[in-house]
């Protein structure tokens, strides 16, 4: 099985959920199809959705919600 990790294509801040009350996006251990947003990335404001560039199960999250991320940050790993 091939390990994919999904990447910040920019600086910001990463959020793991759509608003503080929302169910995060995506858990460990769940299965996602390529396409999937597992998350969002704000700059100043504007919000943009990160999205699986795998199918697979989620076996790591890396980064948690309001944590500073760089671009080409891995974010969370995916299990092929």
């Amino acid at each position: 099985m091939a390990q994919h990790d999904i990447v910040s294509p920019l600086p910001g801040t990463f959020y793991r959920r759509s608003s503080p009350d929302a169910a995060p996006f995506v858990e460990v251990g769940v299965e996602i199809e390529e396409g999937a947003t597992v998350g969002l990335v704000e700059v100043m404001k504007q919000f943009s959705e990160i999205e699986s560039t795998a199918t697979g199960r989620v076996t790591e999250i890396l980064a948690e919600d309001g944590d500073p991320v760089d671009a080409g940050q891995i974010l969370m790993r995916v299990e092929e």
